[in-house]
C-alpha cells in the first residue's frame, strides 16, 4: 500500500511531446464511417525570433468520433518541432495530428485543444486548410447526430425525513430543437417522498450538457420506516430513467444519524478517521504517541485488501474500517466523520516504475477484473446504508493519469495509453462512487516536481478535464484533486519564490529548479486549481495536499536565505526540500512529518491530509520475494547512483527498507525527529 512517486521527468525529455516522423495520412475505418463536420480555430500562442507556438481548438459538428486525424498545410516553411495532446508528424509542408487514447472519443458538440511549438524563417502566415479524417473543416453543421439520451446522476438518492436531497439531469448530446423533460413520482411507494422542484426541465442547444437539479423532499411522519419511491425522468422519444429515492427516517432509534447532502468541503467541521492499524504501530514507536491520533488514509492496493485477513495477514478489510469509522462517529458527538479511502489498483499500475507495480495486467484481462473484482466490490460496500452518515473521500488512482503525460516512452505506459485502460478505469471508478450520495471523489494530480513545467502543466490539466468530462455526470462528478500524494515536495519554500533572482540570474536557471515554473507544492496546487476552473470545472472545486512527509525540519533545515551570489549555491543553501534531486521519491533520508491534517488551510485548498501513512515504506531497498506484485526499483536502493531522470544523483533512499506499504520503523523515527512544525 502506498505508491512511490514516479520519477521526475520533463515531457520534452521523456517523450510526452511526441517525436516527429514523416508519415502520411491514414484514416481508420471507424473514423471514415462517421459523418464528419468540424470547425478549427488556429492562433499563435507566442512568437519570438525564429520560433513560435500554435494552439488549435477543434469542435466536432458531426457524428461522434471514435478517433480523429487532423491535417493542414503550412503556407510558409514552418516546421513543427514538438507538440502535445496529439501524435504529431510532418511531411513536407503537411502536418498531421492524430488522436491519443484519452481524447480519441469526441461526441457531437465536443470541443478540445491541441498545440505545438515550431520554427520558421521568413514569414509565418497562419494555415487555413484544416481537415478531420480527410473532410475539410468548414464550420458547417454535419448531418449526423449522436443518439440522444437522458443522463441522470445519481440514480439512488437518500432523502432525510423532513429534509431534501437532489439529483441532476442533462442530455447526452447537443439537440437541434429544445427538449422538454418531465420528472414525476410513481403512483406507488412512499407517498411522503415528492418532487419539490425541477419537475419540468428544458434543454436547448446551449445548455444541453449543463446538469439541471431536481430536488426531492420527504415529509415528516410518525412511522419509523425508511420507505422508497421511484422517481421517473422522461422525455418524448427517449429512454426513461428511474431514480430510487429512499426516505431516511428520524423516528424510533434516536441514535440513528440523519445523513445530509454532499457539502462543499467534506473535511470542514469534521473529525478525521483514525486507522487503528496505523495508530497501533505509531504508538509502539518511541515518541509516536504524539501523532498516533492523526487521521490517515486507508489504502486498497490489491483485491485482497478489500476483505479482512484475506491477504494472508490480520489486516482490517474495508468493512472493518467503515464499521470502526461508524463507532468513532457515534462517539464524537454531533461532528461528522471523514474517512479517506485510496483507490489504487489499475492494470499496469504505476507504469513507470517497479516498487509499487500492481497485481493486474492490461494484457491479462486486467481492466475487466479491475471493474468487476475491485471497483464494483468496493462500491457495493460503500453504498451500504449503515455507512450513509460517514463522509467518505475516495483518492483515485495515484500516478495514473500523470504517467500518460510524461512517461510514454515506457512500454507499460504506452500500453495504458494505447488501450485507454487508465482513462476508462478512472472514469469507471468515478461513476460508480459518484452514485453513492455520501462519497466525495478526489483525483490525483501529481506534484510540482512532475508536472510543473509548461510542457506538462497545461496538457495535464486538459487530460484531467477530458477524462472527467467523459463520466456520466461530467465535471460535476468529482469534488477535487490531490497533489503530492506520498511525496516529499515542500509545502512552501519560505526563502525564495519563482520570481527570485540572484546576481541577475533567475532561480529557474538553477540545477535544482531546472526551468520549472514552481518551487513548492502550495503554489502549484493553487495554480492547477485555477487552470482546471478555466477548463470548465466548477469554481468551488477543491484541492488536497498530502503533507505527511514534507515538513523537512530538523538540524538541516535552513533558517534564512543564503547570501551566495551563485544561483545554484543560493538555491541549494536556501531550499527547505533537502532531497538530492526533486525527482527522488523513495524513503527519502532527512524527511520529516509536515503540517498536521486540517481543513481550509489556504484559499482553494480543502485540506492538508496525511494520505500516505507515515512509517509505511515506499519500496524495498533490495529484491524481496512477495505475492503482492511489487518489484525492486533501484531508486529505493541507497547505493544507486541515479539516472538521467534524476540528473545522475544518488537516490537518497534510506537503507534496509521493506516492501512498499510495510512498516518501516527507521523511517517513522526519522520523520518524527525532523517534523515541521515540530512534534510536541
Amino acid at each position: 500500500m502506498g505508491p512511490h512517486r514516479s520519477s521526475w521527468r520533463r515531457a520534452l525529455v521523456a517523450g510526452a511531446a511526441t517525436a516527429l516522423t514523416a508519415v502520411g495520412l491514414v484514416a481508420s475505418p471507424s473514423a471514415a464511417n462517421a459523418a464528419v463536420a468540424c470547425e478549427v480555430t488556429y492562433s499563435k500562442a507566442w512568437e519570438g525570433g525564429n520560433s513560435f507556438g500554435g494552439n488549435l481548438t477543434i469542435r466536432n459538428l458531426g457524428d461522434p468520433l471514435t478517433d480523429w486525424t487532423l491535417t493542414y498545410t503550412f503556407p510558409g516553411n514552418q516546421q513543427v518541432t514538438h507538440g502535445w495532446n496529439a501524435e504529431w508528424s510532418q511531411s513536407g509542408s503537411t502536418v498531421t495530428a492524430r488522436s491519443l487514447s484519452w481524447n480519441a472519443n469526441q461526441p457531437t458538440g465536443a470541443q478540445w485543444e491541441i498545440g505545438f511549438n515550431g520554427s520558421f524563417s521568413g514569414s509565418n502566415p497562419d494555415p487555413t486548410d484544416f481537415a478531420i479524417n480527410g473532410t475539410p473543416c468548414t464550420g458547417d453543421e454535419g448531418p449526423g447526430q449522436e443518439e440522444q439520451a437522458l443522463v441522470v446522476t445519481p440514480t439512488r438518492v437518500n432523502v432525510p425525513e423532513g429534509g431534501t436531497a437532489s439529483f441532476s439531469v442533462r442530455l447526452a448530446t447537443q439537440p437541434s430543437d429544445n427538449v422538454s423533460v418531465s420528472v414525476t413520482a410513481a403512483s406507488d411507494g412512499d407517498q411522503d417522498i415528492t418532487v419539490s422542484s425541477g419537475s419540468s426541465l428544458t434543454f436547448t442547444s446551449s445548455n444541453w450538457d449543463t446538469p439541471q437539479s431536481v430536488t426531492l423532499a420527504a415529509a415528516q411522519d410518525d412511522d419509523d420506516t425508511n420507505g422508497t419511491r421511484t422517481i421517473n425522468v422522461t422525455s418524448e422519444g427517449l429512454e426513461p430513467v428511474a431514480v430510487t429515492a429512499t426516505e431516511v427516517d428520524d423516528d424510533g432509534d434516536d441514535t440513528t444519524p440523519t445523513p445530509g447532502e454532499r457539502v462543499d468541503n467534506p473535511f470542514e467541521g469534521a473529525d478525521g478517521y483514525v486507522n487503528p492499524d496505523w495508530s497501533a504501530k505509531a504508538r509502539s514507536e518511541p515518541g509516536g504517541e504524539a501523532v498516533a491520533d492523526q487521521s490517515t488514509a486507508v489504502w486498497l492496493d490489491r483485491i485482497a485488501a478489500i476483505e479482512s485477513g484475506s491477504a494472508g495477514d490480520n489486516h482490517m478489510g474495508l468493512r472493518d474500517h467503515l464499521d470502526e469509522a461508524v463507532k468513532q462517529d457515534e462517539a464524537n458527538g454531533s461532528r461528522p466523520l471523514t474517512i479517506q479511502i485510496v483507490i489504487y489498483n489499475l492494470p499496469n499500475r504505476d507504469c513507470s516504475a517497479l516498487a509499487s507495480n500492481g497485481e493486474l495486467r492490461i494484457s491479462e484481462n486486467g481492466l475487466q477484473r479491475y471493474k468487476t473484482e475491485y471497483i464494483d466490490v468496493i462500491a457495493d460496500i460503500l453504498a451500504d446504508e449503515k455507512y450513509r452518515n460517514l463522509r467518505i473521500v475516495t483518492i483515485i488512482e495515484i500516478d495514473s493519469l500523470p504517467n500518460l503525460i510524461t512517461n510514454l516512452n515506457v512500454p507499460d505506459c504506452q500500453e495504458a495509453e494505447r488501450t485507454g485502460a487508465y482513462v476508462e478505469g478512472v472514469r469507471y471508478a468515478i461513476d460508480k462512487f459518484y452514485e453513492i450520495p455520501n462519497v466525495y471523489n478526489y483525483v490525483d494530480a501529481a506534484h510540482h516536481g512532475w508536472l510543473g513545467w509548461d510542457s506538462n502543466f497545461r496538457p495535464a490539466a486538459e487530460l484531467f478535464a477530458s477524462t472527467v468530462r467523459g463520466t456520466k455526470a461530467g465535471l460535476q462528478s468529482i469534488h477535487g484533486f490531490i497533489t503530492n500524494t506520498a511525496n516529499y515536495s515542500a509545502l512552501r519554500e519560505p526563502y525564495f519564490d519563482i520570481n527570485t533572482t540572484v546576481n541577475g540570474t533567475s532561480v529557474r536557471q538553477s540545477k535544482w529548479i531546472d526551468w520549472n515554473f514552481y518551487v513548492d507544492e502550495l503554489s502549484y496546487a493553487q495554480d492547477m486549481r485555477r487552470e482546471l476552473i478555466s477548463l470548465g470545472f466548477p469554481s468551488d472545486i477543491g484541492m488536497l495536499i498530502d503533507t505527511s512527509r514534507n515538513g523537512w525540519g530538523g538540524p538541516d533545515r535552513p533558517t534564512g536565505p543564503s547570501s551566495a551570489t551563485d544561483v545554484d549555491k543560493f538555491v541549494d543553501e536556501s531550499r527547505i526540500d533537502r532531497r538530492l534531486h526533486a525527482g527522488n521519491w523513495c524513503n527519502q533520508a532527512g524527511a520529516g512529518l509536515g503540517e498536521r491534517p486540517q481543513a481550509n488551510p489556504e484559499p482553494g485548498i480543502d485540506a492538508y491530509v496525511w494520505v500516505k501513512p507515515p512509517g509505511e515504506s515506499d519500496g524495498a531497498s533490495e529484491e524481496i520475494d512477495n505475492d503482492e506484485g511489487k518489484k525492486f526499483d533501484r531508486m529505493c536502493d541507497p547505493t544507486y547512483e541515479g539516472n538521467e531522470r534524476n540528473g545522475y544523483n544518488n537516490s537518497g533512499a534510506l537503507p534496509d527498507a521493506p516492501l512498499s506499504g510495510h512498516w518501516f520503523s527507521a523511517q517513522f523515527q526519522e520523520l518524527l525527529r525532523n517534523a515541521y512544525p515540530p512534534v510536541n
